[in-house]
């Protein structure tokens, strides 16, 4: 009795985007068959056949990349404007800069402390640069600093969304409905 088993022939079936061309030289590290596949994007890649055929791939990658490409732009699509290229609201503002985060430990957007200097540090990002980037002994006056950023905007002409209506956006509960402001 024989205890190998037979060779599933692959040459010319279709897997995904895959396309099989021939049995490769090497099996792999199991002992599995590999196989030389064609991708549609004109890409080679040789692949298991157990992978093959149980749609553990379908493609060379590029599947990946493309579904990848799509999920981030469904999920940043509220922070974009109309190409999906910016992350910043009409004033040049980056959104990140306005909204606190579920990782903000501070309370204050824009206000976080670095352990390894141990100093708070204040921060505010405008048109791609960053306008307030200095560190501080207490959290207060890292706040303080970032308030001063954020008026010396509104003052200097430019227009700026306001905090409180993203935050309101942004947050539910009790503050919320108050009109609370971070």
């Amino acid at each position: 009795m024989n205890n190998r088993k037979q060779l599933i022939d692959l040459t010319g079936q279709r897997f995904g985007r895959l396309t099989v061309l021939g049995r490769a030289k090497q099996r792999s590290a199991n002992r599995n068959a590999r196989w030389e596949c064609l991708c549609d994007c004109g890409k080679h890649k040789v692949v298991e056949g157990y992978h093959l055929r149980h749609g553990l791939v379908a493609s060379c990658g590029c599947l990946r990349v493309e579904t990848s490409r799509k999920m981030a732009a469904q999920a940043l699509l509220p922070y974009a404007d109309h190409d999906g290229s910016a992350f910043k609201n009409e004033a040049g503002v980056y959104y990140s800069s306005l909204i606190r985060s579920k990782r903000n430990r501070s309370g204050t957007i824009g206000v976080s402390y670095d352990h390894q200097k141990e100093r708070w540090v204040a921060r505010l990002r405008f048109h791609g640069e960053y306008v307030l980037n200095k560190t501080t002994k207490t959290r207060e006056q890292a706040i303080a600093l970032r308030q001063q950023a954020l008026s010396a905007r509104r003052l200097a002409g430019q227009k700026h969304q306001s905090l409180e209506c993203v935050n309101l956006a942004r947050r539910s509960g009790d503050d919320a409905r108050h009109g609370a402001v971070l």
